[in-house]
């Protein structure tokens, strides 16, 4: 199961990363040899940017990719991951899913793609039930 998720996940980001450098191409081609650069560019390299960067934690996570103070190994691993588990589930999934429910209550939507903003901020619950999902073998361990 884990595969998979990683594998998904790595797909993704690879996805994303790619959409993103075409969508800057674009928005520099557009801006230099057509003289005004299509307005959505610059706002889809800022979405694929956050989305690119939160599901990335959660996959370097995954992979234990992640940075690690020298501080924090000398620390048993459960009590880290407990932290690690607990900040993602109260500041990420709850705190992003609060987010998502007040900005889809109020209809937000992004100024040039017009794209609900919940659906923009989900990632970050999304991010955090990963994060959590990839912590959780580090904090049953023996």
């Amino acid at each position: 199961m884990k595969n998979r998720i990683d594998n998904l996940l790595g797909m993704v980001l690879v996805t994303m990363m790619v959409l993103m450098t075409l969508d800057v191409l674009w928005g520099v081609f557009t801006r230099y040899a057509l003289g005004n650069q299509a307005s959505w560019t610059e706002e889809l390299a800022r979405f694929l940017l956050i989305w690119i960067g939160l599901l990335g934690a959660a996959y370097a996570s995954g992979q234990q990719l992640h940075l690690s103070i020298d501080l924090l190994k000398k620390k048993p691993v459960r009590l880290i991951a407990l932290i690690i588990i607990l900040f993602a589930g109260a500041t990420m999934v709850v705190g992003g899913a609060n987010l998502v429910l007040l900005t889809a209550s109020l209809g937000q939507t992004s100024p040039a793609l017009h794209l609900p903003m919940s659906v923009i901020y989900a990632m970050v619950p999304v991010s955090g039930l990963l994060i959590i999902y990839y912590r959780l073998p580090d904090l049953i361990a023996k």
